[in-house]
């Protein structure tokens, strides 16, 4: 789960980092309000959508008047800003953040996360922050500090500090830079936080050290024991099919293709998608509805797939093990007639009870698609998906 900005600030702050100061504004009215009770001269207005590289794609702004802020504010709101972290449909912004403009010295940039191949926390920094940290990724890989830290021990005072002399700190900053580094990685700990970007991390003239901007992302499977953090979800930014699988226990990504997928066992769901496209096909989902397939479960994840408008064909394939397939196939034969299916259908049962499944697929008289092996269904769904994209463009 991703939270905006001014959520992250917020959070960080709890935690002993310093940050500029700045208010939640929902509208042109608001944001120079909030303008008025920072004070000063120059405020950014800040674009609060889930993605990075929010400058480049004009969600930052610079005022130096209240008419600057309000016009800001103005171009903002409701405006779908495209970076390459939203892909080409983008995000829409319903919220701002106006913060004090901050008079900066040095940009570094400075992240948490958690790295699944060495089973360590990586604690990743530069001296070069800014918008173009990617690119510096690429082009000068030895100028990005990396650190591994055991859980079970824990970040240690020295690696603090040898982090701050990789960012190129100077002396009388380096206790506060311990400080910000711990209270970073205390927030990452408790918070149950996979991921937590500062860039840019910036050092004032006055030689402050200032979180500038902060990205956050939670670990799902945690949010039952973080209350207060899953009440900071913004589902506005989310997949909107991705929403209401969760919503229905179901274990659902979107993707760009167009043969939807309902498979049980996150192995097999993989292992079908890369043989949809080893056929010749795009998947247009991978859906997990686990080892409790009920006939109504089955029928809410056919409804998730197919309010995708993309799909041209769905694929069913179960493998049964704790599930049943007489118990699959009359959930989808319920779902079936209910919903008035509109696409092919292609079912591949294997498994507990597997001839009784495909009587009842046989005799429920459907037009249902039925296959034996992975590679058998994948094929079907491919040629399906491609009769009907066919039939489309002969009736244009």
């Amino acid at each position: 789960m991703d939270i905006h900005e001014y959520q992250a600030k917020e959070l960080l702050s709890g935690y002993g980092v310093k940050t500029a100061e700045g208010g939640l504004a929902y509208s042109p009215e608001d944001a120079v309000q909030r303008a008025r009770e920072i004070g000063g001269h120059i405020w950014a207005v800040k674009a609060q959508i889930h993605s990075g590289a929010r400058g480049k794609a004009g969600g930052i702004k610079i005022c130096k008047t209240h008419d600057e802020v309000e016009a800001a504010a103005g171009q903002l709101l409701g405006k779908r800003l495209v970076t390459h972290q939203t892909g080409p449909a983008g995000k829409v912004c319903s919220r701002l953040y106006v913060e004090a403009g901050t008079d900066i010295a040095k940009e570094l940039y400075f992240c948490f996360l958690v790295d699944r191949s060495s089973e360590r926390i990586v604690m990743v920094g530069s001296a070069q922050g800014g918008m173009d940290i990617e690119e510096l990724a690429v082009t000068q890989p030895d100028a990005i500090k990396k650190i591994y830290i055991e859980p079970a021990v824990g970040l240690q005072d020295f690696q603090a500090r040898e982090m701050a002399f990789a960012l190129g700190l100077d002396a009388e900053i380096l206790s506060h830079a311990v400080k910000t580094i711990k209270g970073c990685y205390r927030a990452l700990r408790d918070l149950d936080v996979s991921m937590l970007e500062i860039n840019p991390l910036v050092v004032t003239k006055g030689g402050e050290l200032i979180a500038l901007d902060a990205k956050m992302g939670i670990d799902d499977n945690a949010l039952f024991r973080q209350p207060k953090v899953a009440e900071l979800r913004d589902k506005t930014q989310e997949d909107p099919r991705e929403t209401a699988a969760a919503d229905r226990g179901l274990s659902y990504v979107g993707l760009d293709g167009d043969i939807g997928c309902m498979i049980n066992g996150a192995g097999l769901a993989m292992a079908t998608m890369d043989m949809i496209k080893l056929a010749g096909g795009e998947p247009a989902n991978f859906l997990d509805v686990g080892g409790g397939a009920s006939a109504e479960r089955t029928e809410k994840a056919f409804r998730l797939v197919l309010a995708d408008q993309n799909v041209k064909a769905m694929l069913v394939n179960i493998f049964a093990g704790i599930n049943r397939c007489d118990w699959i196939a009359e959930g989808v034969v319920q779902a079936v007639r209910k919903i008035d299916m509109k696409v092919p259908l292609i079912v591949r049962l294997s498994g507990t009870n597997v001839a009784e499944g495909k009587r009842i697929i046989a005799d429920s008289g459907l037009p249902i698609i039925t296959a034996d092996t992975l590679a058998e269904a994948a094929e079907k769904a491919v040629q399906a998906r491609n009769a009907v994209v066919a039939a489309a463009a002969q009736e244009k």
